[in-house]
């Protein structure tokens, strides 16, 4: 048992690894010491600042970009809370994925990018500018029709670099299911503050940020939310040595199917 699950979570590695590779995962090294830099240089962030994560989408097709909304959308409670989104910057610069256009892509089923971004707009021949009004949602797909990438907006500012190494380490993870997914479910997850962290990291580890390699972006991604990381609801009161004990690998993986 011990060497089956050793294999699977070395294959499960691999698989995060030919995903993830890319310019875009390679450069974060160097990104990270560009943000410290300008951090000694003195720069500083506040609550007006936010970061915007594009994604080039020259492997995304209609499907793929669906299947990136609905999981954004499934989730977007959850991520909204880990990533402290103020209520300033949800209601104007990031605002959620609009009901309209999930109810759109129920309905339409798009083939074609031309359905997507009719859907997106909300009518056909819209015409994609660089400050169109839709631009301003957390996922926004007016990037995606104006310059050719999909931008995530959610992301408070900060000079932490191991905070923004998370952030782009999220993005690329959700980018790498929603192009590998076969289909996706848009139902939104209730939003539950008592078990927030357990429900993040299982998400988090569905899609692939399992292990030691990706041990300081859980951290990141979830120390803003209450509860325990390794148990969820009365399983924390029932053993309450485990709650401080990081999950070993195989549990990980175990959690993840799981999700």
């Amino acid at each position: 048992m011990e060497g089956g699950a050793g294999r699977f979570a070395e294959r499960r590695r691999e698989q995060r690894r030919d995903r993830l590779a890319g310019p875009g995962y390679a450069d974060i090294e160097e990104l990270q010491n560009i943000i410290r830099a300008v951090r000694t240089a003195g720069a500083r962030t506040d609550h007006s600042t936010g970061i915007h994560i594009h994604v080039g989408a020259e492997r995304f097709d209609a499907k793929s970009v669906v299947n990136l909304v609905k999981l954004v959308h499934k989730q977007e409670r959850l991520l909204e809370h880990a990533l402290g989104v103020s209520e300033q910057r949800l209601a104007r610069y990031c605002r959620p994925i609009e009901a309209r256009f999930i109810e759109a892509l129920e309905a339409r089923r798009p083939k074609t990018m031309s359905d997507v971004r009719d859907a997106w707009y909300g009518r056909s021949g819209e015409t994609p500018s660089r400050y169109h009004s839709s631009r301003y949602r957390g996922l926004n797909l007016n990037s995606l029709f104006f310059r050719g990438t999909l931008e995530f907006r959610y992301f408070n500012g900060t000079l932490h670099a191991g905070e923004v190494k998370a952030y782009v380490q999220l993005v690329l993870a959700m980018a790498a299911k929603a192009l590998s997914s076969k289909a996706a479910s848009s139902k939104r997850r209730e939003f539950n503050p008592a078990t927030a962290k357990y429900d993040f990291r299982v998400v988090l580890l569905h899609l692939g940020l399992i292990g030691e390699e990706f041990k300081t972006a859980r951290l990141h991604l979830t120390k803003k939310l209450a509860g325990s990381a390794a148990w969820k609801g009365e399983r924390r009161d029932r053993r309450p040595a485990m709650d401080t004990q990081p999950a070993t690998e195989s549990e990980e993986v175990g959690d993840a199917r799981a999700a």
